[in-house]
């Protein structure tokens, strides 16, 4: 896997307040590394709040069963919804950060969970009440009072949510609370307590969802739909998670009860905005455990009734696809692939038969994916983070570096934090139209996940172009398709980037010239058709750029500006996509297969800042005995580097004398992301060091109190550096820690070539959240020397 995980993971969740209480007083310094992630940033989309939102709930095998060694299950619709809940049964569940960054880079909160089962009463009063004290001594009062409320736990859980990340808790009280309408009134109180945490530590977007359960009175009773029995514990909560039993007629009375309520009853939960209606999330369990319509492919039964009623869903347990399929004789990735895109997007074949279960309801007319139901909604606004995907679903079966495989994998990899949006508007077919002067029939297309060829990931996306009929004029063509929505700011000038591949098919010849396009987007009923027609997408020409790259891999670039669009709107959602043209003196140039690598999308630097130039400064290494899981204990090597950017050189300086108004040179602006670089993530490779060791032609950088040197310069070599040998990526699951880039690995997993060498050199390469590979002149490297056994 990208990610070499060989270290054991610690406190990735608690199965008791004593475990949270125990990990909340260790010293920093004696915590485990905590793997930095992405912060959430908001969407811009227009289109929000024009529907029922989305919260997506994943009950995967009961949670942290992900396997890095083999193909597995990854969510891949973030556009379609808001907020994902990483379920699991411990008390304390803590999503891992491949998941909270795979969320956050597409504007999806990321919830953990905080649950209470079966025989947790105990533990439900503890919540409330805080710590327990060590020694027994005690404060009587005679005043009256209901159970004591401390904010104990409201302050460590907000705390773990800030230091991992994440926006905030689904509450699952499903045991009975045996203080009755007291603890019931005092466990409301105390949601205050963690909403109002949790704003001060995550931020003003936290979120705490409470799951309809435990009632006023304490007792455990599912009501299946908001009423006065769960309304207590909506009020001090952000939003309220149906049970799934409802029938249809339930939608339509939440919704009476919900417009029955007191605008200021429901706006008074601590430090959170008023709610709505949208507050309300009907639950739908994909298993069909008493859900309308079956569950599956019959889910949209249930829709039909929650859409229209403008509630919100919750949905619980998607991966229902992978896991009534994997152990059928015939699975494989791709048939999940195609499974998964049927439930969510729908079958490309208008006459493919949807297994919907055949239960006793209404006619609720033909299958409908899930996609029907929710608006799209796009990542965050390029300007706030670099929009980049590999089109990677976080699973493979190699690891290719600008177009070449460094590693296979014999039973493939998986790794969340590699995941990348699939482009959203491929599936289930890209929708082709006819450009400029062209005539005729459009081809059919395919499209399908490729993981024996990839730019910079373990896959592509395969187009394979085909024509339906012979045509007319097979001199020329040119047509367009939608790859990925996005939301951008008006006036504001983008740089985008595809990269490529045409594979021939060996039998027909012609010419093909491609180039980016966007379009602007109608969002429900934001614009007229003549607004629309206004609207145009200004391409800088002297911006428009084809570079041939490895391994017959293209790259495209342009600058954009939307312009034209009516006063008042900043923010605009567009598609980009691919025009191809194609020339041939053929009667059919088809078939026609078309690999896409990766596609970017960032500000365009303004031309008044100076270029930079990134880098990694500095590599380092330390020796660290861990213990494993297995009980062992190994020495493991801990290679970390510190990335930095040189600015260009200063230009002659004209300063005359002290009164001069003038700057010595061009300032950098205040905003660093208009000019510091990020990176994404790092490859780290290793070789045997040369013999003897020589610093002949390189730069070199002697660290205080060291015995050996850290190398600046590789060879400046195209990417990957020949001659080295792979061994994974900084990420989550290897410490890509807080305020320390570091790479971590075992020698006995080591490939054999370099298991048994006193010495290593080992190289790190980063990777620009523009999409570029820093060449070897920017990398850096350190000689590691091993213990003596």
């Amino acid at each position: 896997m990208p990610t070499t995980n060989l270290l054991p993971a610690k406190d990735q969740f608690f199965q008791s307040l004593a475990e949270l209480d125990a990990y909340q007083t260790k010293k920093q310094s004696e915590r485990p590394a905590v793997s930095q992630t992405t912060e959430w940033t908001p969407r811009k989309s227009p289109a929000l709040g024009s529907r029922g939102r989305l919260l997506v709930c994943h009950d995967y095998k009961g949670g942290y069963v992900e396997d890095p060694q083999g193909l597995s299950y990854t969510f891949n619709y973030w556009s379609l919804c808001e907020s994902f809940v990483y379920f699991s049964h411990h008390r304390v569940t803590i999503p891992p950060p491949g998941w909270v960054n795979a969320a956050h880079r597409q504007g999806v909160k990321m919830l953990g969970v905080l649950i209470f089962e079966g025989d947790a009463q105990a533990e439900a009063l503890r919540l409330i009440v805080g710590k327990l004290p060590q020694t027994s001594g005690s404060l009587q009062s005679s005043a009256p009072s209901t159970l004591p409320i401390s904010s104990h736990y409201a302050i460590a859980l907000a705390d773990l949510a800030a230091e991992r990340g994440f926006d905030g808790y689904l509450l699952n009280f499903e045991c009975v609370l045996t203080g009755g309408v007291e603890q019931a009134r005092s466990l409301a109180a105390w949601i205050t307590l963690l909403q109002s945490e949790l704003v001060k530590r995550v931020g003003p977007h936290a979120e705490t969802v409470w799951y309809d359960s435990v009632i006023f009175t304490g007792s455990l009773a599912w009501q299946n739909r908001l009423n006065s029995f769960n309304l207590p514990f909506f009020i001090p909560s952000t939003s309220f998670f149906s049970n799934y039993s409802w029938s249809p007629s339930f939608t339509d009375i939440s919704v009476q009860y919900y417009n029955s309520l007191d605008s200021q009853l429901i706006g008074l939960a601590s430090d959170s905005r008023s709610k709505t209606l949208q507050d309300v999330l009907m639950g739908i369990d994909v298993w069909g455990r008493g859900s309308y319509g079956g569950g599956g492919f019959g889910c949209y039964k249930s829709l039909n009734h929650i859409t229209p009623a403008h509630l919100s869903t919750a949905l619980f347990a998607q991966a229902w696809t992978w896991e009534t399929r994997e152990n059928e004789s015939d699975f494989t990735w791709d048939l999940w692939w195609n499974y998964e895109r049927d439930l969510w997007v729908g079958n490309p074949d208008p006459n493919a038969v949807i297994p919907v279960p055949s239960i006793p309801t209404p006619d609720e007319g033909p299958y409908k994916p899930l996609s029907t139901f929710f608006a799209r909604l796009p990542p965050p606004d390029p300007d706030d983070v670099p929009f980049h995907t590999t089109f990677c679903p976080g699973v493979g079966r190699s690891w290719f570096v600008a177009g070449v495989p460094v590693h296979q994998y014999p039973v493939g990899w998986m790794d969340v934090d590699k995941q990348t949006t699939m482009g959203d508007l491929i599936w289930p077919i890209p929708t082709l139209t006819l450009e400029g002067n062209s005539e005729g029939p459009l081809p059919d297309v395919a499209a399908s996940v490729d993981m024996t060829d990839s730019w910079n990931s373990g896959t592509s996306i395969r187009l394979l172009f085909t024509d339906k009929e012979i045509n007319p004029d097979p001199s020329f063509r040119s047509f367009s398709f939608p790859i990925q929505t996005l939301t951008v700011t008006t006036q504001k000038s983008y740089t985008a980037s595809i990269i490529y591949k045409l594979i021939p098919d060996g039998t027909t010849t012609f010419e093909l010239s491609t180039a980016l396009s966007i379009v602007p987007l109608q969002t429900g009923d934001t614009f007229t058709q003549d607004q629309m027609r206004a609207m145009t997408c200004a391409i800088s020409p002297n911006s428009v750029t084809t570079t041939e790259l490895s391994n017959d891999w293209v790259k495209s670039t342009m600058e954009f500006i939307i312009a034209d669009t009516p006063p008042g709107i900043v923010s605009l959602d567009c598609s980009i996509g691919l025009t191809l043209t194609i020339t041939s003196s053929q009667i059919s140039p088809f078939p026609l297969n078309l690999l896409l690598g990766q596609l970017n999308v960032h500000s365009t630097p303004s031309s008044t800042i100076q270029p930079n130039f990134p880098r990694i400064l500095w590599s380092d290494f330390s020796s660290s005995s861990v213990q494993f899981n297995d009980g062992s204990t190994r020495e493991v090597t801990n290679v970390n580097w510190q990335p930095a950017t040189s600015l260009s050189q200063v230009g002659p300086i004209t300063i005359t004398s002290p009164e001069d108004p003038n700057s010595a040179w061009t300032p950098q602006p205040p905003l660093e992301k208009q000019w510091w670089p990020g990176f994404v993530y790092f490859n780290v490779y290793a070789s045997p060091p040369p013999s003897p060791i020589t610093s002949s032609g390189i730069s070199l950088i002697q660290l205080p109190n060291r015995q050996h040197q850290h190398l600046l310069q590789l060879p400046s070599d195209t990417n990957p550096i020949p001659g080295l040998i792979w061994l994974g990526t900084s990420g989550p699951d290897n410490s890509l820690t807080k305020g320390n880039f570091q790479f971590s690995f075992d020698r006995t997993q080591l490939p054999g070539e370099l298991r048994e060498l006193p010495t290593l050199r080992v190289y790190v390469q980063g990777i620009l959240d523009t999409g570029e590979i820093l060449d070897g002149d920017s990398s850096a490297f350190v000689d590691v020397t091993f213990p003596i056994a």
